[in-house]
């Protein structure tokens, strides 16, 4: 599930903005805020349609600044064929993903018409949609279900196809160091009366269902270790009812009941730690081997849907806190066992011995 969520949070917020400013210009955060941007941009996103000759569909342009973007952009280090520096100014270029441009059908160096419905020209036939042909000038590839949904323009051409003189009508794009920490930056922009979107307009319903996804996998996750643990404490409790005469004989000996019970809960503590690191060092030979794993058993998730495998991530603060958690129900599970041991009545249990 941490992969999944790393993988959608590259390429789905990878391509969508992580916060638009309304307006153009430079954004005042406070100094412990600043840290959490990692720049801004003029940035530009509206509908258009595009025609091509075999097909015609709707989709986000981007009006972007290719200097600020080539550094910060995901789709700038997977351009795969043409070049990203061919969004200049005038140029009328455009960059689209691989997928749209096997749906449009078209490669580098052909036209495509752009439709703004947004901008309008007069003509001798009447009030008609803005539109331009442009020149697909590079491909991108990020597989996400994002990369037909968008094409990118320098944001001078997409003023002029707007119909603007000027980069009034231009917001600014905040890029995050991490786009899910964006609650303190927009109460910030709420204080300062800017108009604003977020990524969590657009996207916001399927991160949620991933983390609702990733909750019920620990509830499921708890509930096994829960099971575990009734289990210990059965077996103790077996093994308290099969020798409550040798613990007997042992406190006739001299042995206090606070030693009886110090004897169960190390012997709990023992297979509780025995227990924690042969399963996590199973779970991450499993875990680092689970492509192959399931390769070698057919099974078609080992090359999802662009061949990768399923995408892995470990985070060893979730490891951790697993970790102890189930040491933790181990050591608590051997409570009652100990106290009922530790409860035994020498006399009473030695007199049908």
């Amino acid at each position: 599930m941490n992969g999944l969520e790393g993988q959608l949070k590259q390429k789905i917020l990878g391509i969508l903005p992580h916060i638009v400013v309304d307006n153009r210009g430079p954004i005042l955060l406070p100094e412990g805020l600043q840290s959490e941007v990692l720049a801004t941009t003029d940035f530009v996103e509206q509908e258009v349609i595009v025609q091509s000759s075999k097909l015609i569909k709707g989709l986000f342009l981007q009006g972007i600044d290719t200097s600020v973007e080539k550094r910060h952009s995901i789709i700038a280090k997977n351009v795969i064929a043409g070049e990203w520096d061919a969004l200049q100014s005038g140029s009328f270029n455009v960059l689209i993903s691989q997928s749209l441009a096997n749906q449009l059908r078209v490669s580098i160096g052909q036209r495509l018409r752009v439709i703004s419905p947004s901008a309008s020209t007069y003509t001798p036939l009447g009030r008609m949609p803005s539109q331009r042909l442009v020149t697909v000038a590079g491909m991108f590839q990020l597989d996400s279900e994002a990369d037909d949904k968008v094409m990118l323009m320098n944001i001078n051409d997409v003023a002029k196809l707007s119909r603007q003189r000027d980069l009034s009508f231009v917001g600014t794009r905040l890029y995050l160091q991490d786009a899910f920490q964006y609650q303190a930056i927009v109460d910030e922009l709420d204080k300062q009366g800017l108009k604003y979107t977020t990524w969590r307009e657009r996207q916001g319903p399927l991160f949620d269902a991933v983390g609702m996804e990733k909750n019920m996998m620990s509830l499921m996750l708890f509930l096994i270790i829960a099971v575990a643990a009734f289990n210990i404490v059965s077996a103790l409790v077996m093994v308290v009812t099969e020798k409550t005469a040798d613990i007997a004989i042992l406190q006739t000996q001299g042995l206090v009941p606070t030693d009886v019970m110090l004897i169960f809960v190390l012997n709990g503590i023992f297979n509780g730690i025995k227990g924690v690191i042969s399963g996590v060092l199973i779970g991450l030979i499993v875990v680092f081997f689970l492509n192959d794993i399931l390769a070698a058993l057919g099974s078609g998730l080992a090359f999802g849907p662009n061949g990768a495998g399923l995408p892995i991530e470990m985070n060893l603060s979730e490891i951790i806190i697993i970790s102890g958690g189930s040491l933790a129900l181990c050591i608590l599970a051997t409570l009652y066992p100990a106290y009922k041991a530790a409860s035994i009545q020498p006399a009473n249990s030695l007199q049908t011995q």
